[in-house]
């Protein structure tokens, strides 16, 4: 009588262990494909209303070539340049509404796309877009326009694990973090509760591992409704911090809402925070 009952669990058993491993294969195999959404088609700065844009381009360690948009204020001396770090979809484009209102107020700015995205070449990862961030500023750095003493990283959402990483790296002026999150394997438990998305991990961003080497001034931005990465892994973050910090909350705004993009509060914000850079100059 037992043999005839522990067949059944036997079997039942086997089979929750093959289809455990089928799915951790295909988390395996196919996790990047729910990391990153990249678009190909860029249109010109004009198609979308942008004027003055400087079209870049510039070589990765790895030697692939990357596409950017770079905004120049005028006037005779370099002024404060904000290299943007994108989140996991869309291109430079769909940031222009926030590099035009930076620029209005007298910032410079770079937009550029990682690899895959936005017609570039090579596939998105976490050590790619680490050597992506660092050639994005080694372009700025080479430009007699920029001044290193003032530039300002801008981390959206994905991009502000790339932003951390490189502050790390190369400490910049001052850094601003648009919906940070603490890590990848914590947004993937949040959103897949039910796979062992943090054990399969290829690319982690463990964010706050390295939040807490920054020494920067800091200035953290979070949606009240965001539901992509919710308000309190911003807030996780932004307690782990140890550098002079600021945190601005807009209640109401989601992930992917204008505020958040280039809505007026947040802009004056950066603008605000960045204003003690406006009156410094680099030291010969």
């Amino acid at each position: 009588m037992w043999k005839r009952i522990a067949e059944p669990i036997v079997i039942a058993a086997g089979f929750a262990v093959v289809v455990i491993v089928a799915v951790s294969v295909l988390i395996w195999t196919m996790q990047r494909r729910f990391i990153y959404f990249p678009s190909g088609d860029v249109p010109t700065p004009g198609a979308i209303g942008l004027t003055g844009v400087e079209r870049v381009r510039f070589e990765t360690a790895d030697g692939l070539w990357l596409n950017g948009w770079f905004f120049a204020a005028s006037g005779p001396s370099p002024r404060v340049t904000v290299l943007v770090f994108n989140g996991n979809a869309g291109t430079r484009a769909h940031r222009g509404p926030l590099a035009t209102a930076l620029h209005q107020h007298g910032l410079q700015v770079l937009l550029v796309d990682y690899r895959g995205y936005g017609g570039n070449p090579g596939a998105p990862s976490e050590i790619g877009l680490a050597a992506d961030s660092r050639a994005a500023r080694a372009y700025l750095t080479g430009r007699p326009d920029v001044d290193r003493s003032r530039l300002v990283y801008f981390g959206e959402s994905l991009g502000t694990a790339v932003a951390i990483d490189l502050a790390v790296e190369h400490p910049p002026a001052a850094l601003v973090l648009r919906s940070p999150f603490t890590s990848m394997g914590d947004l993937g438990r949040h959103h897949y509760p039910l796979l062992p998305v943090h054990l399969l991990l290829r690319d982690r961003f463990s964010a706050i591992d390295r939040i807490r080497h920054i020494r920067v001034p800091l200035l953290v931005i979070a949606g009240g409704q965001d539901r992509i990465v919710p308000i309190e892994y911003s807030r996780r973050l932004y307690d782990a911090a140890m550098a002079p910090k600021t945190l601005v909350v807009l209640p109401d705004a989601d992930h992917n809402d204008y505020e958040l993009l280039a809505g007026d509060e947040m802009i004056q914000a950066i603008v605000r925070f960045l204003q003690p850079l406006e009156t410094t100059r680099s030291t010969p």
